[in-house]
Protein backbone atom coordinates (compact mmCIF):
# COMPACT_ATOMS: atom_id res chain seq x y z
CA UNK A 1 0.00 0.00 0.00
CA UNK A 2 1.30 3.43 -0.95
CA UNK A 3 2.04 5.88 1.86
CA UNK A 4 -0.03 9.02 1.37
CA UNK A 5 1.75 12.35 1.22
CA UNK A 6 0.89 16.00 0.79
CA UNK A 7 -1.10 16.41 -2.38
CA UNK A 8 -1.45 19.44 -4.60
CA UNK A 9 -3.93 19.83 -7.39
CA UNK A 10 -2.16 22.37 -9.56
CA UNK A 11 -3.88 24.39 -12.27
CA UNK A 12 -2.27 26.85 -14.65
CA UNK A 13 -4.52 29.91 -14.69
CA UNK A 14 -4.98 33.22 -16.46
CA UNK A 15 -6.39 34.54 -13.19
CA UNK A 16 -7.69 33.15 -9.92
CA UNK A 17 -9.18 34.49 -6.71
CA UNK A 18 -10.51 33.18 -3.43
CA UNK A 19 -13.05 34.70 -1.04
CA UNK A 20 -14.17 33.69 2.42
CA UNK A 21 -17.24 35.02 4.22
CA UNK A 22 -17.75 37.51 1.39
CA UNK A 23 -14.21 38.90 1.75
CA UNK A 24 -11.60 38.59 -1.01
CA UNK A 25 -8.58 36.95 0.63
CA UNK A 26 -6.36 36.31 -2.39
CA UNK A 27 -6.08 37.15 -6.07
CA UNK A 28 -3.50 36.47 -8.75
CA UNK A 29 -3.14 37.04 -12.47
CA UNK A 30 -1.47 34.53 -14.77
CA UNK A 31 0.19 31.83 -12.68
CA UNK A 32 -0.70 28.72 -10.71
CA UNK A 33 -3.59 27.82 -8.44
CA UNK A 34 -2.46 25.23 -5.89
CA UNK A 35 -5.07 23.31 -3.90
CA UNK A 36 -3.04 21.74 -1.06
CA UNK A 37 -4.05 18.72 1.02
CA UNK A 38 -2.19 17.24 3.99
CA UNK A 39 -2.35 13.78 5.59
CA UNK A 40 -1.36 12.56 9.07
CA UNK A 41 2.16 11.40 8.22
CA UNK A 42 3.26 14.58 6.46
CA UNK A 43 5.98 16.70 7.97
CA UNK A 44 8.12 19.76 7.32
CA UNK A 45 10.40 18.00 4.84
CA UNK A 46 7.46 16.96 2.68
CA UNK A 47 5.97 20.48 2.71
CA UNK A 48 9.24 22.15 1.67
CA UNK A 49 9.98 19.51 -0.97
CA UNK A 50 6.52 19.99 -2.44
CA UNK A 51 6.89 23.79 -2.50
CA UNK A 52 10.19 23.43 -4.34
CA UNK A 53 8.56 21.09 -6.86
CA UNK A 54 5.66 23.49 -7.52
CA UNK A 55 8.08 26.42 -7.88
CA UNK A 56 10.29 24.65 -10.40
CA UNK A 57 7.75 22.59 -12.35
CA UNK A 58 7.91 23.51 -16.05
CA UNK A 59 4.26 24.00 -17.06
CA UNK A 60 4.42 27.29 -18.99
CA UNK A 61 5.23 27.56 -22.70
CA UNK A 62 8.43 29.04 -24.00
CA UNK A 63 8.71 30.93 -27.29
CA UNK A 64 8.62 27.60 -29.19
CA UNK A 65 5.33 26.62 -27.53
CA UNK A 66 6.90 23.90 -25.36
CA UNK A 67 6.29 23.59 -21.62
CA UNK A 68 9.82 24.57 -20.60
CA UNK A 69 9.22 27.42 -18.16
CA UNK A 70 8.33 27.36 -14.47
CA UNK A 71 6.29 29.88 -12.52
CA UNK A 72 9.66 31.09 -11.19
CA UNK A 73 10.58 32.10 -14.75
CA UNK A 74 7.23 33.68 -15.57
CA UNK A 75 4.75 35.56 -13.37
CA UNK A 76 5.86 34.17 -9.96
CA UNK A 77 2.17 34.27 -8.92
CA UNK A 78 0.57 31.39 -7.01
CA UNK A 79 -2.83 31.18 -5.32
CA UNK A 80 -2.68 28.67 -2.43
CA UNK A 81 -5.92 27.16 -1.13
CA UNK A 82 -6.00 24.50 1.61
CA UNK A 83 -8.11 21.55 0.47
CA UNK A 84 -8.65 18.63 2.85
CA UNK A 85 -11.06 17.05 0.35
CA UNK A 86 -8.08 16.00 -1.80
CA UNK A 87 -7.90 13.10 0.68
CA UNK A 88 -11.53 12.12 0.19
CA UNK A 89 -11.84 8.35 -0.27
CA UNK A 90 -14.78 7.42 -2.49
CA UNK A 91 -13.91 3.73 -2.89
CA UNK A 92 -16.77 2.55 -0.67
CA UNK A 93 -20.34 3.74 -0.42
CA UNK A 94 -21.76 7.03 -1.59
CA UNK A 95 -20.27 9.35 1.00
CA UNK A 96 -16.58 10.31 0.89
CA UNK A 97 -14.45 9.42 3.88
CA UNK A 98 -11.91 12.00 5.01
CA UNK A 99 -10.05 9.92 7.61
CA UNK A 100 -6.77 10.31 5.66
CA UNK A 101 -6.97 14.11 5.81
CA UNK A 102 -4.90 15.61 8.60
CA UNK A 103 -6.64 17.46 11.41
CA UNK A 104 -6.38 21.25 11.10
CA UNK A 105 -3.90 21.44 13.99
CA UNK A 106 -1.46 19.34 11.96
CA UNK A 107 -2.26 20.61 8.46
CA UNK A 108 -2.31 24.36 9.02
CA UNK A 109 1.35 24.72 10.10
CA UNK A 110 2.48 22.59 7.15
CA UNK A 111 0.51 24.65 4.64
CA UNK A 112 1.95 27.78 6.27
CA UNK A 113 5.46 26.32 5.84
CA UNK A 114 4.64 25.45 2.21
CA UNK A 115 3.70 29.12 1.65
CA UNK A 116 6.78 30.42 3.48
CA UNK A 117 9.02 28.28 1.30
CA UNK A 118 7.37 29.61 -1.87
CA UNK A 119 7.78 33.18 -0.61
CA UNK A 120 11.45 32.54 0.15
CA UNK A 121 11.88 31.67 -3.54
CA UNK A 122 10.23 34.97 -4.53
CA UNK A 123 6.64 33.89 -5.11
CA UNK A 124 3.84 36.44 -5.07
CA UNK A 125 1.11 34.59 -3.19
CA UNK A 126 -2.62 34.90 -2.96
CA UNK A 127 -4.01 32.92 -0.03
CA UNK A 128 -7.20 31.24 1.01
CA UNK A 129 -8.27 31.31 4.65
CA UNK A 130 -7.83 28.11 6.62
CA UNK A 131 -10.89 26.51 8.31
CA UNK A 132 -13.43 28.53 6.34
CA UNK A 133 -15.82 27.92 3.48
CA UNK A 134 -14.08 29.42 0.47
CA UNK A 135 -15.32 30.38 -2.97
CA UNK A 136 -12.61 29.97 -5.59
CA UNK A 137 -12.82 31.57 -9.04
CA UNK A 138 -10.45 30.17 -11.66
CA UNK A 139 -9.92 30.99 -15.32
CA UNK A 140 -7.89 28.06 -16.67
CA UNK A 141 -4.95 28.70 -18.97
CA UNK A 142 -5.11 25.74 -21.32
CA UNK A 143 -5.59 22.14 -20.33
CA UNK A 144 -2.94 22.09 -17.60
CA UNK A 145 -4.18 20.48 -14.39
CA UNK A 146 -1.80 18.19 -12.50
CA UNK A 147 -1.86 16.15 -9.30
CA UNK A 148 1.47 16.55 -7.53
CA UNK A 149 2.82 14.40 -4.72
CA UNK A 150 6.14 15.00 -3.01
Amino acid sequence: MKVLEVRVLLQRVLEASVASDGELTGRIGRGLCAFVGVTHTDGELTATKLADKVWNLRVFEDSAGLMNLSVAETSREILVVSQFTLYGDTSKGRRPSFVEAARPEHAEPLIHLFCQRLESHGAKLGLGRFRTEMQVHIVNDGPVTLMIEA
